[in-house]
């Protein structure tokens, strides 16, 4: 089959939502299928949406492909006849962020109105797509309340989970993700403060290109006023993937602390890969889909206090841990989260 990937990126920034898109690529193409992909750079400024709405809506796909599999927002406005949608994420600001602090739209008329652009846009481009997924069931929720439609939660998987290997559980946490505040590393510096127990973290991950100098400065201040330099080890930077996959095999447990994420994020699958447990909050969205308190980790209340407790309880337990993250491998297969059921729906 002649397969098109159309997803929105933003210049030089990687993430989930570039990986989904990469890994679905190289599995379409493990499989037998000719695969055509479309990287469009797109502003996530405001004051740019509505010419950029317009410019991906001209752009008409029909006498291409069998297939044409949108990802990233709003790139669901291209046209073709066999148009389906693995939705990963609003445009944010104009929906579940709007009236929040993480809202990047200034409060006026003109914001509003587009803000409602979006939404009809978003309401055009989705009801044109033969299918409709979703990549958890928060965003699945979203769209139900925002948009009226229905999708079909389709979990991403790994692109090679069988590289990542559990070794020694060592006297670490760690925390892999982009360093960008949303993804709130703070609060992890925030809990250990509290811990009874020498544990280590360790923060890996590339700052934001446009806020990541700020935050990561916010962060080294955190440690320094806490007195945890010893305790806290800050790796700010591109990891290549060998050490990646050491930090993972020699950790006690990983955390994640999103705020109000879209999905269990990709960190949560590579530790469970790795055989190890995560600790998460209640209030990090998607991560509560794949991460069962007690089984396969731990479930805080965003509090660093009782953050602290779950902390210790790896450190102490380390049987416990270990018990758990195999655990995580085993709700993954639960799930059914792998490549086989990706394409097997996708190309229905």
């Amino acid at each position: 089959m002649k397969i098109l990937i159309a997803t929105t990126v933003n210049p030089f920034i990687g993430g989930g939502s570039t990986n989904i898109v990469d890994w679905l690529e190289a599995a379409l193409q493990r499989f037998g299928h000719t695969v055509e992909t479309f990287r469009l750079p797109f502003s996530d400024h405001h004051a740019d949406i509505l010419e950029q709405l317009v410019a991906l809506r001209m752009m008409d796909l029909s006498e291409y492909g069998d297939r044409l599999i949108t990802i990233r927002t709003p790139s669901h406005l291209l046209k073709h006849p066999n148009k389906v949608c693995w939705f990963i994420h609003h445009y944010r600001s104009a929906y579940d962020l709007w009236g929040t602090k993480y809202q990047a739209m200034p409060n006026t008329l003109e914001s509003e109105a587009c803000r409602q652009a979006i939404i009809s846009a978003d309401n055009i481009g989705l009801r044109e797509c033969k299918s409709l997924f979703c990549n958890s069931q928060v965003v699945q929720n979203r769209l139900k309340t925002y948009n009226n439609l229905d999708a079909e939660v389709l979990y991403p998987p790994l692109l090679q989970p069988e590289q990542f290997h559990c070794g020694e559980f060592g006297d670490y946490l760690l925390y892999f993700s982009r360093l960008t505040h949303h993804k709130r590393q703070w609060l992890a510096i925030e809990s250990l403060r509290y811990t009874k127990t020498p544990v280590h973290l360790i923060l890996a991950g590339e700052p934001d290109p446009e806020s990541g100098g700020a935050y990561l400065r916010e962060l080294q201040e955190l440690v320094t006023r806490y007195k945890l330099s010893s305790r806290v080890t800050l790796l700010a930077r591109w990891i290549p993937t060998e050490e990646k996959l050491r930090l993972f095999a020699e950790c006690l447990a990983t955390l994640y602390f999103p705020f109000d994420e879209d999905s269990y994020g990709y960190p949560s699958l590579e530790s469970y890969a790795a055989g190890k447990a995560v600790i998460s909050t209640t209030d990090s969205g998607g991560t509560s889909e794949l991460l069962l308190d007690g089984v396969n980790g731990i479930i805080s209340p965003p509090d660093p206090e009782l953050i602290a407790e779950g902390m210790d309880r790896m450190y102490r337990n380390r049987a416990a841990a270990k018990q758990m993250g195999q655990a995580g491998q085993r709700r993954i297969q639960e799930l059914g989260i792998d490549w086989d059921n990706v394409l097997r729906r996708l190309l229905a």
